[in-house]
């Protein structure tokens, strides 16, 4: 502490045996460091500890066709030409093959309004589906209200959709795609913003391998889904790959002998869906090319879900 006496300053003892003990800031600065790799170092024993319980999560929890609650039924088929959004989720970049037959990519410009969104379209989607009803013959709302009646759609869960009865009412439109043409920009600020495509709880599947097992096992668990929820969430990867990484919603699905054609809403594309076919005997799913996508292999789980998805 320092003792104030008149006008000098002068140093307590206690600080002056402090002053002479002290080390040299190169000295502390190297204790310091090796106080940090030590930690480090200790961290990682720690972590590499933790990686056969991962392993066995992921063993237990990554074939997508784990155990759940069932789904309340809703009363109709999903449609896509009321039950999706009227927008797009646009694409910062422009993806093309050049003159020599490569897969190539530029960055848009200017860079559109609404991008990077796949997730909180496919979820918002399946949830004013699942947990919102539409009433055209009610009187249109005010702005304030429809926020208000956006938020409650999007803050229910894809686990435990409400009852019929619970359902949110969406007073004066008649579907899903006539509300986000004539409330866009309110529906793009209030379903949430790109970080949670990023922050998506499921992530963590892509860092492990998806087995051909694994991939039949999510082809018949989707054809099993879709008979009791109608809409299903799906991300689509091709990890370590960073070809793609994107959410759809996958709404039926068209058993046949060689493989299975499932109809999706791709909410990069309103105009029309487009059908990821599941090869049976190679057990692999197959995206056709499009805007964003070259065409071919991509591994599949369903997302929002689960408590671990």
């Amino acid at each position: 502490m320092i003792v104030r006496n008149h006008t000098r300053l002068t140093l307590s003892p206690s600080v002056r045996a402090n002053r002479a003990t002290m080390r040299p800031f190169p000295q502390l600065l190297k204790a310091a460091s090796d106080a940090l790799v030590s930690n480090t170092a200790r961290l990682m024993v720690t972590v590499r500890r933790f990686i056969p319980i991962l392993l066995l999560l992921a063993f237990i929890t990554g074939c997508a066709s784990a155990a759940r609650k069932p789904a309340l039924s809703p009363p109709r088929p999903f449609n896509f030409a009321s039950d999706t959004f009227a927008y797009s989720n646009g694409l910062v970049w422009e993806y093309r093959y050049d003159e020599n037959g490569k897969w190539t990519s530029r960055r848009r410009e200017p860079r559109p309004d609404y991008s990077q969104h796949c997730f909180v379209v496919s979820r918002s989607a399946c949830q004013f589906f699942e947990n919102a009803e539409f009433k055209p013959e009610q009187p249109k709302a005010s702005e304030a209200t429809y926020r208000k009646l956006i938020g409650q759609v999007v803050s229910t869960s894809l686990r435990k959709p409400l009852d019929p009865k619970e359902k949110i009412i969406i007073p004066g439109y008649r579907d899903l795609r006539s509300f986000s043409a004539a409330y866009a920009a309110l529906l793009q600020a209030e379903c949430g913003g790109a970080w949670r495509c990023y922050f998506q709880r499921g992530n963590w599947r892509v860092v492990f391998p998806f087995s051909r097992h694994q991939q039949a096992e999510v082809a018949d668990q989707l054809q099993d889904e879709l008979k009791q929820r109608h809409a299903v969430v799906a991300h689509l990867v091709r990890f370590p790959q960073l070809s793609i990484n994107h959410a759809v919603v996958i709404f039926e699905a068209r058993s046949k002998p060689d493989h299975i054609e499932f109809v999706t809403y791709d909410p990069n594309d309103p105009s029309a869906p487009t059908t990821i076919t599941y090869d049976r005997k190679d057990r692999t799913f197959y995206l056709p090319y499009n805007s964003y996508f070259e065409g071919g292999r991509v591994d599949v789980y369903s997302i929002y879900d689960r408590l671990l998805y």
